[in-house]
């Protein structure tokens, strides 16, 4: 192998450690508090439980799969962690519904409570910290925890999309990389 040959990119980069993302251990997290509070405070029988887990375990997991889809297709990877996205989004709506329906107080923007959370989001990631806190708590307090914390992934996911896009447009997908590859390998 000469020295042109081993200084060359991979035909399929290595991709990243999707536990390593910060909006997946958030969305980790979120899933669990959610799988908690359906199965602990709705009743059971309620459609609400399946779509409200199913909504939390596809933003989890369709980070999952577009971190693992990048290697080929940074066009999946973006959908993917879009639909992760619209997922979260979902389970949010299905949260305020929660509260709006029992006439529980959702914590305003410039309330202590809400504060103090997007405090503790901005420094935890890990869903043992949360369930800890969880599990002491009253159902609107958790609904208000996990409406926080989709909130901060949600912006956390925009900035990542915009951060993918950048770079599919910098760098090109797996097309861009096989030509230049075969172009370089000609020369």
């Amino acid at each position: 192998m000469n020295n042109s040959q081993q200084n060359q990119e991979p035909l399929l980069p290595r991709t990243g450690n999707y536990r390593k993302l910060l909006t997946y251990q958030k969305a980790e997290a979120i899933y669990d508090i959610t799988y908690y509070f359906c199965k602990t405070y709705l009743q059971r029988g309620d459609r609400t439980i399946d779509q409200m887990v199913q909504a939390a375990r596809s933003g989890k997991q369709n980070i999952v799969e577009g971190s693992a889809a990048s290697a080929t297709s940074k066009e999946m990877e973006i959908k993917l962690v879009n639909v992760a996205k619209a997922s979260l989004q979902e389970l949010l709506v299905d949260y305020e519904d929660y509260l709006r329906t029992r006439n529980h107080r959702q914590w305003e923007n410039d309330s202590v409570e809400l504060l103090k959370m997007c405090e503790l989001g901005r420094k935890h990631n890990d869903t043992v910290f949360y369930m800890e806190l969880v599990k002491v708590r009253p159902p609107e307090t958790i609904a208000n925890m996990a409406i926080c914390m989709i909130k901060q992934t949600d912006y956390m996911l925009f900035k990542q999309l915009q951060s993918l896009g950048e770079d599919f447009l910098k760098n090109g997908g797996m097309r861009e990389r096989m030509t230049r590859m075969r172009l370089d390998r000609r020369k």
